[in-house]
């Protein structure tokens, strides 16, 4: 077993444990911390103790993650491509340290092989008591996230994982390598052009460059060009439940709103799915840190914010759903909505909270699509900016989403440059970051610039940019470009169903009942259209893609709350309707207490 040998540890080991071994992996910005023991002894509540001896494998590559484990005595290897002759170790944990990553809390497939180096004993934990114990115990908690959050980094700047190969002019190839960056899953990308290994392997495997991308797991799985559905299956990302489902609530979208929303549902006891296309988390998730958001004096990066959410979802029942690409919307008669997929499939649900969000615009200027997804990027994130540690970097962008990631780019580029359009910081960016920015040593304020090319064949090599008042074009040698230009609202596949502003936002309330084609359908239902409430009577908006709403993460979440409220406004009513009517309730549905119940939302009650 090759790999580097690092120094030991010098945290303090609980005093049950053995001394740490002397090749222990050190603890990298928190990613391996050591439990205390009273960590130790509470989760020995709900474990068993197991003993290993050398060699014998916890976790095995490409096995669904089942287990959390605590080493107790003896250490424990984790290592790539495990009994082959590419084998090379990666971490190395003795006594006190636990095994796992941020695949370990989804129930993904492992991207490593956890073996035993040294016979001891492990503490072992089913992952139904772990969700359980770090939603109870928030000190604990803390320690797990970000240890499997930092664990989770690490690897993807590592290359560890599937290898992804293809063209960088390849669309597919980009769609590929964004569905693995957004979704923080370990990949190597292998260029096709650049790369001498791409030859080697398509040479291994029988294949020619025209069937890549391809997407190569182990040596032992192929995929050709497959779809971010199968790419989501073989790492094991939650799918579409099979058939047509039926449930309460359909919750479309999973950035603030649509989790927000989702917490709040299922922790009153509705029947509630939440579908998401690309990535969990929405455009907050690639924030690389929040810093204005209630709750977190200390900021927090808007991965760790997703995943906090996703697990107090999951703990309440909440199934969360990807990638599921909704492609219309439309009433069925027994007072359910149906949404369609791009896969064929379909659920129905007594309500719809649409939270599909807003994504960035691409920066339309000569020469960037060749370098998207390698040096010109729409997010900054710790995958990001581990490539920006020896070069200048720009950002476009005036907001706050351009700020916080020119503040988090300057803690690993040594020179940062800020392009805004405008005349002024204060103008769309909060005082704290603008505050930041000026003062920052590493960045550069460039008000009044816009970028007009982008040149490079391999990387991004210079910009040309312009002074929009004086019209005089500099030269500026950057090898990365993030851009935060505002967002568009993912709400295509909704026109002609529900109304929409003239910018393709969702309109709600007053407004939306106002653009309704059929304004008796409220006059039927005895009531006037809600706060958050569309065109349609039970379809809710919440988030960035609603009509007037404040592009904030804490609003967005606040709406997505409010939504739940104003579901069962909207379910109470539609349940007096039948009893007055006579008519009875759908039959067969495990749905049908909640349909039929009064209930507003507890959390306002």
């Amino acid at each position: 077993m090759s790999g580097d040998q690092s120094p030991p540890s010098e945290e303090p080991v609980p005093e049950e444990a053995d001394e740490a071994v002397s090749w222990e992996t050190p603890d990298l910005y928190g990613a391996y911390p050591r439990l205390t023991q009273d960590q130790i002894a509470r989760l020995a509540e709900h474990g068993q103790r197991r003993s290993m001896a050398a060699n014998d494998v916890l976790i095995r590559e490409g096995e669904r993650c089942e287990t959390f484990f605590v080493v107790l005595s003896g250490s424990v290897a984790v290592v790539e491509d495990y009994g082959t002759p590419e084998e090379h170790m990666l971490r190395a944990h003795g006594p006190g340290r636990f095994i796992g990553e941020l695949g370990l809390l989804h129930g993904q497939v492992a991207f490593y092989t956890a073996v035993a180096r040294e016979p001891g004993e492990v503490l072992v934990v089913s992952l139904d008591q772990l969700r359980r114990l770090v939603a109870q115990d928030s000190t604990f908690g803390d320690v797990v996230l970000r240890a499997c959050l930092g664990r989770r980094a690490l690897l993807v700047g590592q290359g560890v994982g599937f290898r992804v190969i293809g063209s960088r002019y390849s669309p597919d190839t980009r769609r590929l390598r964004e569905f693995a960056i957004r979704n923080r899953l370990p990949h190597r990308w292998i260029d096709l052009e650049t790369d001498e290994e791409a030859e080697e392997l398509l040479r291994r495997f029988g294949v020619g460059p025209e069937e890549t991308p391809l997407v190569i797991w182990r040596d032992t799985t192929l995929l050709r060009n497959p779809s971010n559905a199968a790419l989501a299956q073989l790492i094991g990302l939650p799918s579409l439940p099979s058939g047509n489902g039926h449930g309460d609530i359909l919750i479309v979208g999973s950035g603030p709103a649509g989790l927000a929303a989702a917490v709040y549902a299922a922790s009153e006891g509705l029947s509630t799915t939440v579908v998401e296309a690309l990535a969990t988390g929405g455009q907050a998730a690639t924030s690389s840190r929040i810093e204005n958001l209630l709750g977190f004096p200390s900021g927090v990066s808007g991965a760790e914010l997703t995943e906090r959410a996703l697990l107090q979802a999951d703990k309440f029942g909440a199934r969360i759903s990807l990638p599921a690409e909704a492609t219309g919307l439309h009433p069925k008669d027994d007072d359910h909505y149906v949404v369609e997929f791009a896969d064929g499939s379909e659920i129905a649900a007594r309500a719809v909270v649409l939270a599909t969000g807003a994504r960035y615009r691409r920066l339309q200027v000569q020469g960037i699509e060749r370098l998207e997804g390698t040096s010109v990027h729409y997010s900054a994130t710790v995958y990001e900016a581990q490539q920006c540690r020896t070069d200048p970097v720009a950002v476009v962008g005036g907001g706050n989403s351009a700020g916080q990631a020119v503040l988090f780019l300057a803690g690993y580029a040594p020179k940062v440059y800020l392009l805004v359009r405008g005349r002024s910081l204060e103008d769309n960016m909060s005082r704290y970051l603008v505050d930041q920015v000026e003062r920052h040593p590493r960045v550069e304020v460039m008000l009044h610039t816009e970028v007009t090319e982008v040149t490079g064949q391999e990387v991004l090599e210079e910009l040309d940019v312009v002074d929009n008042r004086t019209g005089e074009h500099r030269p500026l040698a950057v090898r990365g470009l993030f851009v935060f230009t505002g967002a568009d609202p993912h709400t295509e596949w909704l026109a002609g169903t529900i109304a929409l502003d003239s910018r393709g936002f969702v309109l709600t309330g007053p407004e939306a009942q106002e653009a309704c084609v059929y304004p008796e359908v409220w006059h039927s239902r005895g009531r006037s259209c809600m706060t958050l409430e569309t065109s349609l009577p039970g379809v809710f908006a919440a988030g960035d893609a609603r009509s007037g709403s404040v592009k904030r993460v804490a609003s967005a979440a606040g709406e997505g709350a409010m939504a739940i409220h104003f579901v069962h406004r909207h379910l109470g009513h539609s349940a007096a309707a039948l009893t007055t009517t006579g008519t009875s309730a759908p039959a067969g549905g495990s749905d049908l207490p909640p349909h039929i119940r009064h209930k507003e939302s507890v959390w306002l009650a």
